[in-house]
């Protein structure tokens, strides 16, 4: 399991806190350090993940950029260059488990995957 957090996210923080819990191993990765790479949105794509649903769109940088009407004229290649270019663009957590990529926490769903994986 990887999970990519911001560790000053409260929603982050009880992510990893559920984790924890469960005494399930993980990875842990900063995503303002080391946000997700194009390869790697280009497989979450393949695993189903619409790529809208990969953006932070509560975010202060996704704000500012304007990108709420900027998205809709770009090509799904600028906007996988644009996610993999800031981790702040990217809604966090993601975890990932397997050919899985949870988007955000919701605890029901990141028990669906515990139990999957004990």
């Amino acid at each position: 399991m990887l999970l990519i957090e911001y560790p000053k996210c409260s929603t982050c923080q009880k992510a990893k806190k559920f984790l924890l819990d469960h005494q399930l191993v993980f990875e842990d990765r900063n995503i303002v350090a080391m946000p997700p790479t194009e390869e790697e949105i280009n497989q979450f794509l393949a695993w189903g993940i619409p790529i809208g649903k990969l953006f932070n769109t509560s975010g202060m940088l996704y704000r500012q950029l304007g990108l709420k009407d900027k998205l809709p004229m770009m090509s799904e290649k600028e906007k996988i260059s644009l996610l993999a270019s800031n981790g702040m663009l990217v809604k966090r957590p993601l975890l990932i488990v397997g050919e899985k990529v949870l988007v955000g926490f919701k605890e029901q769903e990141w028990a669906k995957i515990v139990k999957e994986n004990r």
